[in-house]
């Protein structure tokens, strides 16, 4: 993975992120009861985005990891 490509899953994942919360937070209405998890997807999308940025840090050349496996 490059970094064009790593930038936008980035971008996609804190747009997906932002846009899942947005749509969780709005007002229960009761006759339409939600059947999707937007919690779930904006944990997991908040988790994609750490896991790129952290994949940035050792695009950068910085070691992340723990050193006996490198």
């Amino acid at each position: 993975m490059d970094w064009v490509f790593t930038l936008v899953a980035l971008a996609i994942c804190v747009s997906l992120a932002v846009f899942s919360e947005w749509w969780q937070a709005r007002p229960v209405d009761i006759m339409r009861p939600r059947l999707f998890p937007w919690r779930a997807v904006t944990i997991i999308a908040a988790f994609a985005a750490f896991l790129m940025i952290v994949h940035l840090v050792n695009l950068a050349g910085f070691v992340t990891g723990d050193p006996r496996y490198r």
